[in-house]
């Protein structure tokens, strides 16, 4: 070590050289010049992707479908009440299988029978193959 500090003792003390040409770059600038090169651009997408989870479709027996058949025809009777429902119904993941269960609170218009939906007043559509459950205060009583 001592013959290369003997080598370079002429330049050891002398001040850190500062451009008058250029500006002096920014410690976090000159930092990214050394960040590591995003070689599998995407990658950490598609890992949060896999890891994302999803439920599966739970299908329904006649039993619980003949109450969602009363429910919905209680419902029908008060459309375009003050009455609110909530309806929890599955809507499938479109990047993998499976989906999650939504539920959506709202005033019934109608029910679309040619589409099979139940639609809103704020023209919200829930199709009546997905619904899972629907309750609200007019249900009251009926289990």
């Amino acid at each position: 070590m001592e013959n290369n500090e003997q080598k370079y003792a002429d330049i050891f003390n002398m001040p850190h050289h500062v451009s008058t040409k250029r500006p002096q770059m920014s410690q976090r600038d000159r930092a990214a010049q050394f960040a590591p090169f995003a070689a599998l651009t995407g990658h950490d997408a598609a890992i949060k992707e896999t890891a994302r989870l999803t439920d599966e479709r739970v299908e329904l027996d006649e039993a619980a479908k003949a109450v969602l058949n009363e429910k919905l025809q209680i419902a029908l009777d008060f459309a375009d009440t003050d009455s609110k429902i909530t309806v929890t119904y599955f809507v499938e993941d479109k990047k993998k299988s499976g989906g999650a269960y939504v539920a959506f609170t709202g005033v019934i218009k109608r029910i679309d029978e040619y589409e099979r939906n139940i639609v809103f007043i704020d023209k919200t559509k829930i199709p009546i193959d997905d619904i899972y459950a629907i309750d609200g205060d007019i249900f009251d009583g009926l289990d």
